[in-house]
């Protein structure tokens, strides 16, 4: 039996054998008799051999690549699936492969610059309020232009933030209205903002129409569908967020330990099925009822009763037992966890209140992602590892916590308090793509002042801003400009503009001095002024109107400047103490006149007062210091209207310059010592006496400031009572043995 089996095997294999050789022979005799045919016909001159025939020779050919977004056009018999065809149809992967080098058109941008134009809104269409807001954030923007050939950007009129087809906010027929737009162009160099995509029961992130080559500006954007350096990530933000300006942060002291009364907190709706279920349903494990306040309740929607679980009626009871707002402004830690969408509005909530995010939604590209390094604020968690998150968050380090919070605030008051900021934080990302050689690097974005206010167009070495002396281990500037503002005639050789002239230019730290010359009157010829051992350059100014004093003039050499009034009184002595305490503070403005705000219950508006007591917010610029670079920064960040609203009232531009800083710095201005005849020289003088005495000028600086305040959003302006004297000022001892003696003598 077993020597049958033996002999069977072995005829199978003989017989395998057999057929082998045969067919391999067929094929073997086929190749060559087809490379002797070759051979045959190259040697009489009618055909040369390609590489291709020393190639195998497949059934079926490589087909080329073709992207995703142009399979419906291709006449293929590629097999796709169903899933494959909705999705190769559906806007979210239309372009999924574009990036700035292949959807991006760069010429639009190189002869006018960064331009942003908005389609005109048109008739019937209804827009949401979030939606004006952020259209008004561009049309109040500097990079706003109302011609489209000046434009490299376009963002539509029609609403697209809301694409939940059960929303009452959804736009009908979308795809047909965009398409219609003469300058739509395949969404070329279009920019699209969606705060909500899909709906019940899967939340897609398909907004519903083909988007084309357009950039996206959304909210609850997956890392799997964001495209890098193209779309911008945006935090999800409610109706209620501030158009501008917005709160400030609630971190009002840097407590050590930075501990407070709750480790870790969460209330929130918990989904009982659907998408977005799995995480918040399983947060009652990580409760702790101490510190560790993990709350959701089951009871939203209509139907909730009919769906409810056997810990629901628990859950809701504890729920109610807490107030959410008490609970944020006194814990550490916010739990962040996954909705229905990607995003949360407890994420901006969390960042206000300085307590630190802990993120539980896995897939989500942060907003900003491309310029905000989340782990100096937030701790990003995986929805996986839930019961792991008390542990990690308690062996942070107290050290770290403090800078967890801190850089909470940052952000908050940098980029996300109001929609203007989340608006221009998402044009200035695209600008830095578009001019990546003067682009933003990492430390500008992620370090006070923030991307918004540190232009790249001025400089693109830190070392030429104000704020980064101490990051790259420099000095701040050893010598200063004094820019000098005439605006009366040189009729005499004792004119205080000519004491002021001679006063600045014997200062051991002057460089130079710019006059100024803003007067009706012809320059004086360069006899009339004072010989002086450094240059003395006299400008013209430009349409001679109050805001040429702020222009960037390149003849200003150095990083610092003393600004000043014609008739303003300074001694020697007094410039160059000034200079000296504004070498440790460079960011901000340094200086003699201070004058304060206050809130005036009666009329509901701001106040402005020039009494002389402990407190002060503003510095005026008419005897300053300060950094060059807010010329600049006056010049370019600040609209047109607030400054032709100074050139027409030839009033406030000093008001308007120590907004500007205040707004930036986040910091109230330095007064130094000053003589106390200040005050009275100044109204004795001839060329301003007539407007500080005019009620008529006083009036027209409240006005200014209620106007610059609703511009800003907010009262950027901040009291101090603080006032810098040299060492020894006033004190019973040897005048010999002070410094700066002279200024007590005044």
């Amino acid at each position: 039996m077993q020597a049958k089996k033996r002999y069977f095997i072995l005829l199978s294999a003989g017989s395998c054998l057999a057929l082998l050789f045969y067919f391999g022979g067929l094929q073997f005799r086929a190749s060559r008799s087809h490379s002797r045919r070759g051979e045959h016909s190259g040697r009489n001159g009618l055909h040369h051999p390609s590489p291709d025939h020393f190639w195998p020779r497949f059934p079926d050919a490589l087909r080329p690549f073709v992207p995703w977004d142009q399979l419906e056009n291709e006449d293929s018999t590629v097999h796709i699936s169903p899933r494959q065809k909705r999705d190769a149809n559906s806007s979210i992967y239309k372009g999924k492969k574009c990036r700035m080098e292949s959807c991006f058109d760069f010429t639009l941008c190189k002869k006018n610059g960064f331009k942003v134009y908005v389609y005109p809104q048109q008739k019937g269409e209804k827009i949401a309020e979030s939606y004006q807001n952020i259209l008004a954030a561009i049309e109040g923007s500097r990079f706003y232009t109302s011609d489209p050939s000046q434009a490299c950007l376009f963002v539509l009129s029609l609403d697209t933030l809301d694409r939940d087809q059960l929303s009452p906010q959804y736009v009908h027929n979308l795809r047909s209205k965009v398409q219609s737009l003469h300058l739509w162009n395949n969404g070329r160099n279009h920019l699209i903002f969606n705060l909500y995509s899909g709906t019940w029961p899967d939340y897609t992130e398909d907004v519903g129409f083909d988007i084309g080559q357009a950039m996206l500006a959304k909210a609850s954007i997956s890392t799997e569908n964001f495209r890098p350096n193209f779309d911008v990530s945006i935090p999800l933000f409610s109706k209620d967020h501030p158009r501008t300006g917005g709160e400030r942060g609630f971190l009002k002291f840097n407590t050590i330990p930075p501990l407070r009364k709750y480790m870790l907190v969460f209330k929130g709706k918990r989904y009982l099925t659907g998408i977005g279920s799995d995480t918040r349903n399983a947060l009652y494990h990580v409760h702790n009822g101490e510190d560790v306040l993990l709350l959701t309740t089951c009871k939203h929607g209509k139907d909730w009763q009919k769906h409810k679980d056997s810990r629901c009626d628990r859950d809701n009871t504890e729920y109610e037992k807490y107030d959410y707002r008490e609970m944020l402004h006194n814990a550490t830690f916010c739990l962040v966890p996954r909705g229905r969408r990607l995003g949360s509005f407890r994420f901006l909530e969390a960042l206000q209140a300085a307590c630190v995010p802990v993120m539980l939604s896995n897939g989500w590209e942060l907003p900003f992602s491309e310029v905000i390094n989340w782990n100096q604020a937030a701790v990003i968690g995986d929805e996986r590892l839930l019961l792991q998150i008390p542990s990690t968050i308690r062996s942070i380090h107290q050290d770290k916590i403090l800078a967890l919070r801190q850089q909470t605030q940052f952000l908050w008051e940098a980029y996300f308090s109001s929609v203007e900021k989340i608006v221009l934080t998402t044009l200035e990302i695209i600008q830095d793509r578009i001019f990546k050689h003067i682009s933003r690097n990492s430390l500008i974005w992620n370090k006070h002042p923030g991307g918004l206010f540190v232009l790249p167009q001025y400089s693109s070495y830190l070392g030429d801003f104000p704020y980064y002396y101490a990051n790259l281990g420099l000095k701040p500037p050893s010598k200063f400009t004094a820019v000098i503002h005439a605006v009366t005639p040189l009729v005499s050789q004792s004119q205080p503009v000519l004491k002021l002239l001679v006063a600045a230019a014997k200062s051991q730290y002057c460089a130079q001095i710019i006059v100024l010359w803003n007067c009706d009157k012809p320059l004086p010829a360069k006899h009339r002024w004072p010989a002086t051992a450094v240059p003395v350059i006299v400008i013209e100014g430009e349409n001679k109107v109050m805001s040429s004093r702020f222009l960037p003039y390149d003849n200003i050499v150095t990083d610092a400047v003393l600004s000043l009034d014609e008739d303003t009184v300074l001694s020697t002595t007094e410039v160059d103490f000034a200079f000296t305490v504004w070498q440790s503070f460079p960011e901000r403005i340094v200086g003699y006149p201070a004058r304060s705000h206050f809130w005036d219950n009666s009329k509901e508006r701001w106040g402005y007062t020039s009494k002389w007591t402990n407190d002060y917010s503003m510095v005026l610029t008419g005897a300053a210091i300060y950094h060059k670079y807010y010329h600049y920064l006056y010049t370019h960040y600040l609209p047109a209207s607030l400054k032709n609203m100074v050139d027409q009232l030839a009033n406030c531009e000093d008001i308007l310059m120590n907004f500007l800083v205040s707004a930036v710095t986040k910091l109230p201005p330095i007064k130094v010592t000053q003589k106390k005849q200040y005050k009275e020289t100044m109204m004795g003088q001839t060329s301003r006496a007539s407007r500080w005495a005019d009620p008529d000028h006083f009036a027209q600086r409240q006005s200014c400031m209620n106007t610059f305040a609703s511009w800003f959003g907010y009262m950027p302006l901040i009291h101090s009572q603080m006032r810098l004297d040299p060492v020894l000022f006033k004190d019973q001892v040897s005048i010999l043995r002070k410094k700066y003696r002279d200024i007590e003598r005044l």
